[in-house]
């Protein structure tokens, strides 16, 4: 239905971020290798408030003090992240790590551990149980700017990229992010390429990032099964390689670790990773960082 105040038939509310483009009119190209798929392995690191703020849960509808939930979660920092971790280890595969940043306070062993093994860290606010959902202005400018600190002074390096709580955003969320320094966000998910975002001083990019590939959307949010799950990837995988030639593409996986890090799905997924690997042509596995920063090599943003 037509939300009251438009008259049926006039020209729709649109997004001023970009603008339409197919993908089989654009330019070709290739990711580095000559590769034709580039392929990235986003695991999520999240830390919540217990019993206040937002939640995933396994089981809904619990009482407070809703045990069952808040230490299925802790699970995911406790033990499947670093499961997880090891099993990339082990297939040589690099991750990235959404982290809240929270966990610099909660759990610096593990943000160690991630920066040790390569990964790229991804700013993905402070907490889950947060939302940038109404933030005035400058609260929002605010908190990106203590995350990408916090981050920082853990690391030593500052985030590049950008990944919402709960994918939420204001209307200033991408022009706040360019003002704070990032070169890329993962918000966004209308393409199969990376596109230059509008900000009101200049452009950042979106590098995709899938909502259907995803443990969250998938197993808590549709019921899918391990199997299922890994067999979505082994057909996302499939069927890009197939209509990855003069387009080529970006593959994400998302991944948390208190749903994948669990050892029957974490052996479904092994199964997923061993297949992309077994692969003959020339792929690029790698991190969103390195996308955007190719990607920016290559297209400039309209002026």
């Amino acid at each position: 239905m037509d939300k009251p105040g438009r008259v049926p038939g006039s020209a729709l509310p649109a997004q001023a971020r970009y603008t339409y483009s197919s993908i089989v009119s654009r330019a070709p190209f290739r990711w580095p290798g000559g590769a034709r798929i580039a392929v990235y392995f986003a695991l999520g690191l999240e830390q919540y408030a217990f019993g206040e703020g937002l939640t995933e849960d396994l089981v809904p509808g619990m009482s407070a003090p809703d045990v069952l939930n808040s230490s299925w979660r802790d699970y995911g920092n406790r033990v499947g992240a670093w499961r997880i971790l090891d099993a990339f280890r082990q297939q040589g595969i690099p991750l990235a790590i959404l982290l809240n940043s929270a966990l610099c306070e909660h759990a610096p062993e593990l943000v160690e551990s991630c920066r040790a093994a390569g990964c790229e860290l991804i700013a993905h606010g402070y907490s889950n149980s947060d939302t940038l959902a109404g933030m005035a202005e400058a609260d929002e400018a605010a908190y990106i700017r203590r995350v990408a600190a916090q981050i920082q002074g853990r690391t030593d390096k500052p985030p590049g990229g950008w990944s919402s709580p709960w994918i939420a955003e204001t209307a200033l969320t991408p022009d706040l992010l360019h003002e704070a320094g990032f070169s890329y966000l993962l918000d966004w998910c209308m393409d199969d390429q990376p596109v230059w975002i509008k900000t009101r001083r200049g452009n950042i990019l979106s590098v995709p990032y899938s909502q259907e590939i995803n443990d969250s959307s998938a197993i808590i949010g549709r019921h899918v099964g391990a199997e299922e799950f890994a067999g979505m990837i082994v057909d996302q995988f499939e069927e890009m390689r197939q209509t990855a030639d003069d387009q080529p593409l970006v593959m994400s996986v998302v991944l948390h670790s208190f749903i994948s890090g669990q050892p029957f799905r974490l052996r479904a997924l092994r199964r997923a990773l061993g297949h992309i690997l077994k692969t003959e042509e020339p792929l690029w596995i790698t991190q969103p960082g390195a996308i955007a920063s190719y990607f920016q090599t290559l297209r400039a943003p309209a002026a």
